[in-house]
C-alpha cells in the first residue's frame, strides 16, 4: 500500500472509533471496503457485542477494518468506554480539540496511561496493548505476575492468543489487529461486567447474616442461573458445611469458627467473587476475589 492510501486507511479507522459521523467517502479505503467488512471474520460475535454495548464503532458504511492493526488511541477510547471513566487529569501531549484528548485525560486520571508513551496513531504490539490491559484491569484483578511479560501474563490469562505455531509463544512484537482487540476488549466487558455481580450477591449475603440465640443465619442469593454461589462454614474440627443458591442456614456459632462465600460463573467457572469471614461469630468480611497475580 502506498503511503497515501495508508495515511487514508489510517485515518478511517480513527474516524470510526473516535464515533465521528464525518462522512469521508472520497478516502480511499472507504472506496475500496464493502459493507459490514466482517461479517464473515472470526470475531464477528466479539465486534457486534461490543457495538451494541458501545465500546467499539463503525464507520458511517458499516465497517471496522477488523484486519487493520489497533491503535493506541482507538484502543485507549474503547477502555474508558468499559470503565464508565468521567474524571479526567491533563494531557498536554496532545493539542486542544485533539479527537482523542478527552479519553487520554480520563485514562491519564485513572492510570490507565502509566509508563505508556502517548501516541494516539502509534500501531500497537502484544506487549504494548498488554500493559494498558493491566493498567485499566488493577482496580479489578490487581498486579500481574511479576515472572511473566505483560503479553505472558495476558495469554496466560486467557485473554491474547499465543503466537501462531513456530514462534515463541508470548512473542512480544507481533501487531495486535482491530479484530483482536475487539476479543481482548469483550473479555474485559464480561469479566467487569461479573464482578460487579459478584459484588452485588455478596453484598445481599451479608445484608442476610445475623447472629440470634448463639446462631448464625442467612440466605445464599438465589441468583439468575449465570453463577454458582456457595457458603461454606468451616467447622471446629476442621469440617465442612456449605449452603447452595437460594439455601437458608442457621447453624450454632459455637460449633464453626469461619466462613467463605464464593460466587462462581457457570460457563467458565470463573471467579466472580470470594469473600471470606475469618473469626465467627464477628461478621467482618474480607474480600479475596481472585486476582491476575497467581
Amino acid at each position: 500500500m502506498n503511503k497515501r492510501a495508508m495515511m487514508s486507511y489510517l485515518l478511517a479507522s480513527v474516524l470510526a472509533m473516535a464515533g465521528f459521523t464525518v462522512v469521508a467517502d472520497n478516502l480511499t479505503v472507504q472506496a475500496k471496503a464493502s459493507a459490514k467488512d466482517y461479517a464473515s471474520h472470526t470475531a464477528k460475535a466479539a465486534i457486534d457485542f461490543g457495538v451494541q454495548k458501545k465500546y467499539l464503532w463503525l464507520d458511517s458504511k458499516g465497517n471496522f477494518y477488523p484486519n487493520s492493526q489497533i491503535t493506541q488511541g482507538q484502543f485507549i477510547a474503547s477502555l474508558v468506554a468499559i470503565r464508565g471513566l468521567k474524571e479526567v487529569a491533563p494531557v498536554p501531549q496532545l493539542p486542544a480539540g485533539h479527537w482523542a484528548k478527552m479519553s487520554y485525560e480520563k485514562a491519564q486520571k485513572a492510570g490507565i496511561l502509566d509508563n505508556v508513551k502517548i501516541d494516539p496513531n502509534r500501531l500497537l504490539t502484544k506487549e504494548e496493548t498488554a500493559l494498558l490491559v493491566f493498567n485499566s484491569w488493577k482496580p479489578y484483578r490487581g498486579e500481574k505476575s511479576p515472572n511473566l511479560t505483560n503479553t505472558g501474563a495476558l495469554v496466560t490469562w486467557g485473554w491474547m492468543k499465543p503466537a501462531p505455531n513456530g514462534q515463541p509463544k508470548f512473542h512480544e512484537d507481533l501487531p495486535v489487529l482491530r479484530s483482536d482487540a475487539a476479543e481482548i476488549l469483550q473479555f474485559m466487558w464480561q469479566d467487569k461486567w461479573q464482578l460487579e455481580q459478584g459484588r452485588k450477591y455478596a453484598d445481599e449475603f451479608h445484608k442476610s447474616l445475623k447472629v440470634v440465640n448463639g446462631k448464625i443465619t442467612g440466605k445464599v442469593p438465589k441468583g439468575d442461573g449465570n453463577f454458582l454461589i456457595r457458603a461454606m462454614f468451616i467447622t471446629n474440627s476442621d469440617g465442612r458445611n456449605g449452603f447452595l443458591n437460594n439455601e437458608s442456614f442457621s447453624v450454632p456459632v459455637n460449633t464453626v469458627n469461619s466462613l467463605s462465600f464464593e460466587v462462581i460463573n457457570s460457563k467458565d467457572s470463573g471467579i466472580a467473587g470470594g469473600y471470606w469471614y475469618p473469626k465467627l461469630p464477628k461478621l467482618d468480611c474480607e474480600n479475596r476475589t481472585q486476582k491476575f497475580y497467581r
